[in-house]
């Protein structure tokens, strides 16, 4: 391939290439589930609890990052804010129990997003040089990529940051000189993938998933020189990556 064709596209992990949400969902479920049971006599709806576990929730990943900890710990943050409210007994055995249920997340089997494979087969058989980037734990994600094998096509191009911001991005882009004129970030997150992405002066692929998180969820401010793609399923990435770079050597060939 062309060098100038050649693009730098960095990857999301966590409902990018696997699934992720879906497992906290259905650990949330049973959370909520217990909780409604337990401060039934409170009258405490199962809304009300989510709605508080996603406020605590999210108010602790801004201040401490992707830490595996942190999910467990707000489902029992959760659970004595209502113990506070009602003035029920805190119990440690129901505390213990949450806790449990939540790292039990990071115990469930990994799967892909359809066409993962074929995707990554297309891009790299493209000639294009591939990198993933997540956030998380590094002993929680080696594991992901280990089972799905992704370092056949990431190799050395790995990187896991506890911080999923600009500075991380810029970190990136910096250690490895990625010429942002052909670099691409891919992603489900318009916080963590997509704003970071427009604000170091790379191209984004937005992959727009129902019931998104809503810390991933915020009003996109950026330059309107940035180039940003909404597609809703990682099939749809190589298309738009080859149309842009045929419309740019159409542009070139014009001028």
């Amino acid at each position: 391939m062309n060098s100038t064709l050649r693009q730098q596209i960095l990857f999301d992990l966590d409902d990018t290439l696997v699934h992720c949400n879906k497992y906290f969902d259905l650990i949330l479920d049973q959370f909520a589930d217990l909780l409604t049971d337990w401060f039934k006599p409170y009258g405490i709806a199962t809304e009300e609890i989510r709605e508080k576990q996603t406020e605590i929730d999210v108010a602790g990943v801004h201040q401490i990052g992707f830490a595996s900890s942190h999910f467990p710990e707000s489902l029992v943050d959760t659970y004595r804010y209502y113990a506070r409210l009602t003035g029920r007994k805190l119990l440690s055995e129901e505390e213990d129990r949450l806790m449990k249920l939540g790292l039990s997340v990071y115990e469930q089997p990994i799967e892909p997003y359809p066409g993962m494979v074929e995707t990554l087969n297309l891009l790299r058989n493209q000639g294009h040089e591939l990198h993933l980037y997540t956030g998380g734990e590094t002993g929680i994600q080696q594991r992901k990529i280990e089972q799905m094998r992704l370092a056949d096509y990431f190799e050395d191009r790995i990187y896991i940051r506890q911080h999923k911001n600009i500075e991380a991005l810029e970190d990136i882009l910096q250690s490895r000189r990625f010429d942002r004129s052909r670099s691409w970030m891919i992603g489900n997150s318009l916080r963590t993938d997509v704003m970071p992405a427009l604000s170091a002066g790379i191209k984004a692929i937005y992959i727009k998933i129902p019931n998104e998180w809503l810390y991933n969820i915020m009003e996109l401010r950026h330059d309107g020189d940035a180039e940003m793609h909404t597609v809703t399923s990682l099939e749809e990435v190589p298309r738009v990556i080859f149309n842009h770079l045929h419309q740019a050597e159409r542009q070139k060939r014009t001028l």
